[in-house]
């Protein structure tokens, strides 16, 4: 039998409230974000033995959904909430280009340098989540796990695997719905499929 461990990290579809930098906000899914999440599942067999869910509304809802439909045991855990944006929660880029661009240009070139007003640092933030990350592995070793999240936390997860600075972690592209496949090998070895 294998050891190696596969997770799917799936990020939340569209939320009410508009494109804002939503953060800790606990917006839910519009109904097409509900179908956006659908559909990406729906290309995948959903063989998963654990379901892990940021507790935010537009994970949680829709991981509670998935869970109840396929019998999969699901695990809340707040590790997996998205960095909170301090005094910018909810606030508009357009918005902020107008009132803050200086700060905002500087939190998007050196998010490490540049933490915004009240802001959780990006360094504390990828401890907690590389903290969460291993205790997954750890636990759930030689497993088939879905992970629903957030934009950034995929980012920030994409860095620590593929060995690329956190401080650079806006180069990756993470759509609403977009599932990541990690393959963590019985050697240790994380590669993303």
């Amino acid at each position: 039998m294998s050891t190696d461990t596969f997770i799917d990290l799936l990020r939340h579809g569209e939320t009410s409230g508009g494109a804002c930098l939503r953060g800790s906000i606990d917006d839910a899914l519009t109904e097409f974000g509900l179908s956006q999440m659908r559909a990406a599942i729906d290309q995948r067999d959903p063989c998963w033995d654990h379901i892990i869910s940021s507790p935010l509304k537009r994970c949680a809802d829709f991981a509670h959904e998935l869970a109840r439909q396929h019998s999969i045991p699901l695990t809340v855990d707040r590790q997996f909430q998205e960095i909170h944006f301090g005094q910018w929660e909810g606030c508009f880029v357009e918005d902020l280009m107008k009132t803050d661009a200086d700060a905002l240009t500087n939190f998007w070139n050196d998010p490490v340098k540049y933490t915004p007003p009240e802001a959780e640092p990006l360094l504390d933030f990828e401890v907690r989540i590389v903290a969460a990350w291993q205790e997954i592995i750890a636990r759930h070793a030689g497993e088939k796990i879905l992970l629903v999240t957030h934009g950034g936390v995929i980012r920030l997860l994409l860095c620590h695997i593929l060995n690329h600075p956190v401080r650079r972690m806006l180069e990756f592209e993470v759509k609403h719905a977009a599932i990541e496949r990690i393959h963590i090998k019985q050697d240790g070895a994380l590669l993303r499929l």
